[in-house]
């Protein structure tokens, strides 16, 4: 018998278990028990594990040397890898990603708003850059990034609270901001001085510098830099600011010329 629909929800519950198992494994950086899944998810125990013996033999989990433990696998990076491949503002992203780097020195990024977080879809690093993994196909949370409050900026005080829910907002290092009061006073600074700025809100030793790409409106997409904290000066952020503000504009162009939406 198919499962049966959520009641008002219009899901199958079945394939929505599946794909929040999916984002489970693919948000932690290291395999997950049984026991741990079945903690973060809430499912019963037969049924989780039997979900995850199907995205196993399917390769969209990995369940290493038979334990019960689980991982991401091989079949989601093809999914994802697919959206990148057929999204036509990306080669042009890239390109501006790529000269904004020359010009400012620093690591910059590409990014677009999936509520209520931000998903990083370019990264250009910085010559000098000791990271050893790249945030392409990321995601953070939209209050904790330039990127996501350049956007988030966009919208008006009640679409923001919509996009992101009652409460507070998650905590990732003892900087962020997460009253909303804050973040909407962080905000009205944003659309004043017409780029964002964040200061070791997700990343310490990090601060952000970015605008958004105004070929839609709203802006779904933004463009940032990231400079170390030693770095950083008014006058260092003045001149990097300047320069988001002039290639998010000049991509924006170069979209809407190409008639891409």
């Amino acid at each position: 018998m198919p499962d049966a629909e959520e009641p008002g929800r219009g899901l199958v519950k079945s394939a929505e278990r599946a794909v929040l198992i999916l984002e489970a494994l693919a948000g932690s950086h290291e395999t997950l028990s049984l026991g741990q899944l079945q903690e973060i998810t809430g499912y019963p125990r037969s049924s989780l594990y039997a979900l995850l013996r199907t995205l196993s033999a399917l390769k969209w989990v990995e369940n290493p040397d038979g334990e019960l433990v689980f991982g991401i696998g091989p079949r989601a990076l093809l999914c994802g890898t697919s959206y990148l491949d057929r999204d036509p503002a990306l080669p042009l992203a890239i390109r501006q990603v790529e000269r904004l780097r020359t010009d400012v020195g620093y690591t910059t990024h590409y990014a677009r708003l999936d509520p209520p977080n931000v998903i990083y879809l370019a990264s250009r690093e910085a010559t000098d850059s000791r990271r050893l993994t790249s945030r392409v196909g990321r995601q953070l949370p939209a209050h904790a990034t330039a990127l996501g409050r350049a956007l988030l900026a966009e919208l008006t005080p009640r679409e923001v609270d919509r996009l992101l829910g009652d409460g507070e907002q998650p905590q990732l290092t003892d900087s962020t901001i997460t009253r909303r009061d804050e973040l909407h006073a962080e905000l009205d600074e944003t659309r004043r001085r017409g780029w964002a700025l964040e200061r070791e809100q997700n990343t310490p030793g990090l601060c952000c510098v970015a605008a958004p790409v105004t070929y839609r409106i709203p802006a779904t997409d933004a463009i940032s830099v990231s400079i170390p904290i030693a770095h950083v000066t008014d006058e260092e952020l003045e001149l990097v600011g300047e320069a988001v503000l002039r290639h998010a504009a000049e991509l924006a162009r170069n979209l809407r010329r190409e008639g891409i939406r």
